[in-house]
């Protein structure tokens, strides 16, 4: 295996490791994916300012999101069907964030449930819900991450309809996979992945099936998650939660100013600046671009993080730089997931870690938490 370098490499690597359909269910965005490429572009535009003759010693990226200690202020996003990118993959990548000292965020569409994931850790984690119809589903969902400990919950508010992601319905996702030919064929050329399937049991969706009656296989799963994501949510349906659950809660999918003061309002910790990955509404504004303008609307009524696009320890400290207090990384975790398991994703953390002290100091800084706009070329963002 040549030397990983950056994560780009892990994501030609996962290419080559990752059954087509989980593959492209982590690297693609919706509809035409301009969202989903100017997420990543829009970082490049920003220019930092390079400075010399300062003392970079006594470096240090620890800092905080939502008041709990962070070795860098970088969370893992949740990600449906991270266990299909490799085998008991929700499972390993908390493993790797632990020993990091960075959050990770189990998704409600895991593969590995809440009580697998608390298993195979020794510090709390955090859990990402979407707001369902069936509210004894969610209260139970609440109850269930109260006993294992987790220490935030995040809820995502950008998918009370699906966006159309064309690759998906193109290679038939479904998980576990069907066995059709031509799925058969690509998993055939993927040996690794095969014998880690074949080595666990954890292949559906653990955090609902065996947890909701009558959903017992994937085909009514199916039939429940197109019938339970709630198109009629509303801000009373987050005072429920935030009432409910009692603890640390962030707001994801923010991305409009206004959007922004009602999460503030609503009482929450957090809110994450994101667009689902450019995977819902196709057409909508970047991340890093959507950040400036939400972080002077809501000032210090509410910690603002962002999600969307990283892919760099550098990106990491412009996202800082324009007002964000932690990011989360997705993709750039899954391909490392799908490289090289646990070690991958632990080899994606080390080289976002690496650039971003690196930047950092180059910038005339040695603390994470100074940083600001002042290391940004002006005209540039």
């Amino acid at each position: 295996m040549s030397v990983i370098t950056s994560i780009e490499d892990l994501r030609v690597l996962a290419q080559k490791r990752v059954p087509r359909m989980f593959y492209d269910y982590a690297d693609s965005g919706s509809w035409t994916e301009s969202t989903y490429h100017a997420n990543s572009a829009d970082f490049s535009a920003i220019k930092l300012r390079q400075r010399v003759a300062v003392n970079m010693e006594n470096r240090s990226l620890a800092s905080t999101m939502v008041g709990l200690p962070v070795a860098m202020p970088v969370a893992l996003a949740p990600t449906g069907l991270t266990g299909m990118q490799h085998a008991d993959g929700e499972i390993l990548a908390a493993r790797a964030a632990e020993q990091f000292g960075v959050p990770f965020t189990l998704s409600t569409m895991s593969i590995c449930s809440i009580e697998d994931v608390a298993a195979h850790t020794s510090k709390p984690f955090w859990l990402q819900v979407y707001f369902m119809r069936d509210r004894d589903f969610m209260a139970r969902l609440i109850d269930r991450a109260k006993a294992a400990n987790c220490s935030a919950l995040v809820l995502t508010l950008d998918l009370q309809i699906l966006g159309q992601r064309h690759k998906d319905l193109r290679n038939g996702l479904t998980a576990p996979p069907r066995l059709t030919l031509t799925n058969m064929l690509n998993m055939a050329s993927k040996p690794r992945w095969c014998l880690g399937m074949l080595g666990t049991r954890r292949r559906g969706f653990g955090n609902i099936v065996g947890h909701i009656g009558n959903v017992s296989d994937m085909s009514s799963l199916s039939a429940w998650t197109a019938e339970q994501f709630d198109p009629a949510l509303s801000w009373d349906d987050v005072e429920w939660l935030k009432q409910r659950w009692g603890g640390k809660l962030i707001i994801k999918g923010i991305l409009d100013v206004e959007d922004a003061r009602m999460a503030a309002r609503s009482g929450a910790d957090a809110l994450i600046v994101s667009n689902h990955g450019g995977r819902q509404l196709d057409g909508a504004q970047s991340s890093i671009g959507a950040l400036p303008a939400i972080v002077d609307a809501v000032g210090n009524a509410i910690e603002v993080h962002l999600d969307g696009g990283i892919r760099s320890g550098q990106d990491v400290i412009k996202a800082l730089a324009l007002g964000a207090k932690g990011v989360y990384i997705g993709r750039a975790f899954l391909y490392g997931l799908g490289a090289m398991g646990e070690a991958g994703v632990t080899r994606c953390l080390e080289i976002i870690r690496k650039e971003l002290d690196v930047t950092m100091a180059l910038c005339g800084l040695t603390d994470v938490r100074k940083v600001d706009k002042n290391i940004l070329l002006p005209g540039t963002f």
